[in-house]
This record gives structure tokens, C-alpha cells and sequence, in this order.
């Protein structure tokens, strides 16, 4: 499994750098600089293209568990949790998750506990979003991890008006359509929406 995502990871960075007619880079340095230095330039223009959107509209595109994100949609694109069913799916119940217990805890209208502090409704709203949102995931088959993190950011108040979830989902499908144009421009199969059950499945807990 290790050995057949790293040959994927090589067939990406190796397939656009026939896209660019770059293909001497392989020839004079090692796979794995080339592979990291892929990841470098795939990271960067991923979260800057994101970044670039909130700048000039002003809006929340970006959020901290995207950079997990990022780097599981290009380093093991065809891993289950990779694809655009479990990753829109795993980053919405997070945020919903998140929400649900700032209402639980009464939390909505308060301050985000970096600024106020972490008091006992806090710990429990915080608490809650996560263990609910692993539950969900496992349950729907839609398990990604970074979608804990959305679900902390929510629930530590750093996201907590409603309104900002359709901004933060449009922040989760900029970085998917980048994902898909990057690994399809490569020759890899990313996946329109689900996994194929042929893929490995890196980084997720299997199900029954």
C-alpha cells in the first residue's frame, strides 16, 4: 500500500512536469526532491489561491484545517479520504458539528476562546463537535480527518456566525476543483466525487 502511493505521488510529480517540459528535473535530482519540491509548489499555490480570493473579497475562504487538507488531496489523491465526497462531506459535518454545539453550550454570541478564554462550556462545546463529528464520519462513510480541526475552529469560536458556513464550503471546493486540475493535468485519476473501491485508502479507518 505504502510502495503504490508513493509510485501515485511520483506519477503526479513526474506528469506535470511533462506538462510544463520540465522532465529534465528527474533526470538530474532524486525522486524525492522532486516529490517534495512538488509538494511545495502544489501547497503553495493551492492555499495562495484560496488566500487570494478572501483577500479581495474579505470573506473567511480560508481556514486553518484547509492546509491539512491540501496536502492529503496531493499527497495521496486517490486515497479515500482524498476524494470530493469525503472531503465536502467530512468538512460540512464538522462546521455543522462545530455550530451545533456552540447552540448546545450557548455559546453563539460569545467571544472565541483566544480571546475570552477557555472556560467549562467551552471544553464541552469543543468536546462535543469533535466526538460528534468522528461519530458522523465514520457512520456516512465520509471520514476525513482535517474536518476535526474545522470542527474545533468552530466550536473555539473562531468561525461561529451560520452565515460563514457557505463561504466555508466554498473554500473547500476552490481547493477541490485546484486538486482536480493539478492531479487530472498529471495523468491521475482523481475522482469527480467518490472513491472507487479499488483505491487505497491511506490515512482512514476501514469500515465494514
Amino acid at each position: 500500500m505504502g510502495r503504490r502511493n508513493e509510485r501515485l505521488r511520483w506519477q503526479l510529480a513526474s506528469g506535470l512536469l511533462k506538462v510544463f517540459h520540465l522532465e529534465q528535473l528527474t533526470n538530474r535530482y532524486s525522486r524525492r526532491t522532486v516529490m517534495a519540491g512538488f509538494s511545495l509548489i502544489n501547497g503553495t499555490l493551492s492555499i495562495a489561491l484560496v488566500s487570494f480570493i478572501a483577500l479581495v473579497t474579505q470573506e473567511a475562504f480560508i481556514f486553518p484545517s484547509l492546509g491539512a487538507t491540501a496536502f492529503i488531496l496531493f499527497h495521496v489523491p486517490l486515497a479515500e479520504p482524498a476524494s470530493p465526497r469525503n472531503t465536502f462531506c467530512g468538512h460540512l459535518i464538522g462546521a455543522l458539528m462545530g455550530l451545533f454545539s456552540l447552540h448546545i453550550f450557548g455559546l453563539q454570541d460569545q467571544a472565541s476562546a483566544f480571546l475570552h478564554g477557555v472556560d467549562l462550556p467551552r471544553v464541552g462545546a469543543s468536546a462535543l463537535s469533535l466526538g460528534l463529528t468522528g461519530c458522523l464520519m465514520v457512520l456516512f462513510r465520509v471520514v476525513h480527518p482535517p474536518a476535526g480541526a474545522t470542527a474545533l475552529i468552530v466550536s473555539l469560536g473562531l468561525m461561529p456566525d451560520p452565515a460563514q458556513l457557505p463561504v466555508l464550503m466554498a473554500g473547500v471546493c476552490l481547493l477541490l476543483a485546484h486538486a482536480y486540475c493539478m492531479n487530472r493535468l498529471s495523468g491521475i485519476p482523481y475522482p469527480v466525487w467518490s472513491a472507487t473501491k479499488s483505491t487505497p485508502s491511506t490515512g482512514a479507518v476501514s469500515s465494514p
